[in-house]
């Protein structure tokens, strides 16, 4: 199914005539109090809980009702939207609580696994729960502004009944199709560079460090280095999705080489090289495989066959 965006004037606007619906927000990390405030800028009548309770206050002073346990706070609301820490700390909040939950809907925004997913689902269903599952793909500042994205997937049915009321939360929503882990795989996937990349952003200042190089002297540069990404990134997709991958301006042999510099640069200064070290071994396996003219997104296929 090719996604549909929902910008924030289809998506979170109601008519003027109804009323914003009440919404539980279980969970109040900074994302989880940045939701629940957005649902109050939004008009909906919020009901917040958390284990430490105190983490309500500042909800409260802005007009959120504190519910008294898990299971209250499901009861005062027909949408319950959970953003814990994790797959487990969900579990071990939410299915106490199913009783409360059944005919209700539950959105959980909480960053897990596909399988996480799927599975949150199956259970739903079986205790009489509507279950949708998202992504938040934005930073806590921006929830519930206009530059805000949230990614949905799972029935849609329960996705097009809560459109108005997940509107408050980001000025566009995507939603994916019914299969409930497909949120989640963006995520991960996303995350995947994400965290890849700031392992490789500190690691190098690590290693500018050790070369009396101050960090701050060596950003502008390295600013200047990852402005060449977003073209990357879009010309990667395209070679992976057509199973085409020309190394005529850069090759898997020449990224080994370079990747090898910075390997023996980094040890040569007593630095942690293992980051590193497993990023060249997948290079080098495919240049010993004799596919060393090819580019580095043949990567993307030969990881997949080791997973296959």
């Amino acid at each position: 199914m090719t996604p549909s965006q929902l910008s924030e004037q289809d998506a979170g606007r109601r008519p003027d005539d109804a009323l914003p619906s009440p919404v539980t927000v279980l969970g109040l990390g900074p994302m989880g109090q940045a939701l629940a405030a957005a649902f109050l800028r939004g008009g909906h009548p919020t009901t917040v809980w958390n284990r430490t309770p105190a983490r309500a206050d500042a909800l409260v002073s802005q007009g959120a009702t504190r519910g008294d346990s898990a299971a209250a706070a499901v009861a005062a609301s027909p949408v319950t939207v959970v953003c814990l820490l994790d797959h487990d700390a969900v579990d071990a909040v939410v299915r106490p609580a199913a009783e409360a939950l059944r005919g209700r809907s539950l959105v959980n925004l909480t960053s897990h696994t596909p399988e996480h997913a799927r599975e949150s689902a199956a259970w739903a269903a079986t205790h009489g729960i509507r279950y949708l599952d998202g992504a938040i793909l934005t930073p806590t500042t921006s929830v519930g502004g206009p530059d805000a994205l949230v990614l949905y997937s799972g029935a849609q049915d329960v996705h097009d009944d809560l459109r108005e009321t997940l509107g408050a939360l980001a000025g566009t929503g995507v939603y994916l199709g019914p299969d409930p882990g497909r949120a989640a795989a963006h995520d991960v996937a996303l995350l995947d560079i994400f965290w890849t990349a700031m392992t490789g952003v500190v690691h190098a200042f690590a290693l500018a460090g050790a070369e009396d190089i101050p960090a701050t002297d060596l950003a502008p540069f390295a600013v200047t280095a990852m402005r060449l990404l977003p073209d990357v990134v879009a010309g990667y997709a395209e070679r992976i999705d057509q199973r085409r991958h020309p190394g005529d301006r850069s090759s898997l042999l020449s990224a080994s080489a370079g990747m090898g510099h910075v390997a023996a640069a980094a040890r040569a200064r007593g630095l942690d090289t293992e980051v590193m070290d497993a990023a060249l071994r997948l290079v080098r396996r495919e240049v010993d495989a004799g596919r060393g003219a090819e580019g580095f997104s043949r990567l993307a296929e030969s990881l997949a066959a080791r997973t296959g």
